[in-house]
């Protein structure tokens, strides 16, 4: 199990590396998720069961965020309490957030059973991609409790100061969702259905994989059912913390099903290739969204601690090897998209040419979220969810829409300028970060005083 006393005293920079890495391997395997299975139906399916992948892994990740920014606020928690050595007040905080979450499972699965169809009606879905999904997201969202519980145990690990627990089940996931989708889509042709039950079925066996690795090693408190018995005042504290996020995330989730809608419209060629880019984004933005959430755990703990010098210099550690890896994969997504969307597209040289175009944009956008998802991590680690909601709505609402909107009235439409929307938001959530940050560094000063 890790060690939190490791991420609070001796050196920064190392420390936090060998946190952010094994969280970085486990985001890649867990965007690997969506990439096999677009990928697979790319290779013995058709762009309409492309579209009807990268529509219903939307709808799927649309509630994803929403348990992950709500999980966030157990992260939070765990870390604060950690901290200041408080390890008899963890195990009820793990037993108030697997009730909580294990009903909000119940309430995501009527949900995608009962509004599956008017769904994907709303999100504007080719006619020819509507039936593939309607059946992914139905199977995904009747699998949600795996997938809450998946996503619940790296958060309170996460919190733990331990990243290698959520890495090894993330592995196992990612291993048998690779073979699930082999078997049932590519030998069995059972198409977007296939894909969705190998992703519900893998993260199942990750689960177990995880528990029994905790049941060997423990966990570094005292933990029993006893102790871990839900309790109200910290369901209020998780909530309070975690509510704000998952409100951003459910509405910048939202804001690109909004743009998704206005690709749609554009045919089932381009939802293709933009699904294929949307895929390969989730590759080339790991770097800076791992840093986030390390950053979220690691300022946390040190909060806790009350060592905010040590958290700042983490901050500025994140954001300064974020862009070195931005540099990279900038090139990669401005230069070789052609390259990289033949992946996932084959020989279909129209999905390819959209594909890359969309890419163009977002390779200007692994530059800024650089900066903004260290920053944002940083300020949740501190507890400031409400500010991190705040531009994220603002990023969303005020920006990326109606700039997309906006860019898809033009003629001919442009692929690109539609996309632009993404970087253009992060830039000004980026300038609301940089204010909140001179506020929230005087603020803390006084504070401390106190």
């Amino acid at each position: 199990m890790g060690n939190t006393i490791s991420l609070t005293k001796g050196k920064i920079f190392r420390p936090l590396v060998h946190f952010t890495i094994p969280i970085l391997l486990a985001m890649c395997l867990q965007a690997a998720y969506g990439a096999v299975d677009l990928a697979v139906v790319g290779w013995f399916a058709t762009p309409a069961d492309v579209s009807a992948v990268n529509t219903g892994a939307q709808i799927l990740m649309g509630a994803t965020v929403v348990v992950m920014g709500l999980s966030m606020g157990t992260t939070i928690l765990l870390g604060h309490k950690l901290g200041a050595k408080k390890e008899d007040e963890a195990a009820p905080v793990i037993g108030t957030a697997l009730t909580f979450f294990a009903v909000l499972s119940v309430i995501l699965t009527v949900i995608g059973n009962v509004y599956a169809v008017p769904i994907a009606r709303l999100m504007n879905v080719p006619a020819e991609a509507l039936t593939p999904t309607v059946s992914y997201t139905k199977i995904c969202l009747s699998g949600s409790i795996f997938i809450i519980a998946f996503n619940l145990v790296g958060s309170i690990f996460r919190g733990l100061g331990d990243s290698k627990t959520p890495l090894i089940a993330v592995s196992v996931a990612c291993a048998f969702n690779i073979f699930g989708d082999l078997f049932l889509v590519g030998y069995c042709g059972m198409g977007t259905a296939g894909a969705a039950l190998a992703t519900v079925v893998s993260q199942l066996i990750s689960v177990i994989v995880c528990m029994k690795i905790v049941r060997h090693k423990g966990l570094p408190f005292p933990f029993s059912l006893e102790k871990a018995k839900p309790r109200l005042d910290y369901l209020s504290q998780m909530i309070k913390l975690g509510f704000p996020l998952a409100l951003q995330d459910a509405l910048v989730g939202i804001s690109f099903l909004v743009i998704l809608i206005i690709i749609n419209s554009l045919g089932v060629i381009v939802s293709a290739g933009v699904g294929v880019a949307e895929k390969l984004c989730g590759f080339i933005m790991l770097v800076p969204s791992a840093f986030g959430q390390s950053l979220s755990a690691f300022v946390a703990i040190n909060a806790g601690a009350r060592e905010d010098d040590r958290a700042r210099q983490a901050l500025h550690y994140g954001i300064y090897t974020s862009l070195c890896v931005a540099l990279v994969m900038g090139y990669l997504a401005g230069f070789q998209g052609q390259c990289l969307a033949r992946l996932f597209a084959g020989d279909n040289q129209e999905v390819i040419w959209n594909a890359t175009e969309f890419l163009k944009a977002y390779a200007i956008d692994t530059f800024l979220t650089s900066y903004m998802f260290c920053m944002c991590g940083y300020f949740n680690g501190y507890g400031k969810t409400k500010f991190v909601m705040l531009q994220g709505i603002i990023g969303a609402f005020c920006v990326r829409i109606p700039v997309s909107y906006l860019m898809s009235l033009e003629r001919p439409v442009s692929v690109f300028h539609i996309a632009m929307a993404t970087p253009s938001s992060t830039f000004v959530q980026i300038i609301l970060c940089m204010i909140y940050y001179r506020i929230f560094k005087k603020w803390l000063t006084k504070s401390r005083l106190v």
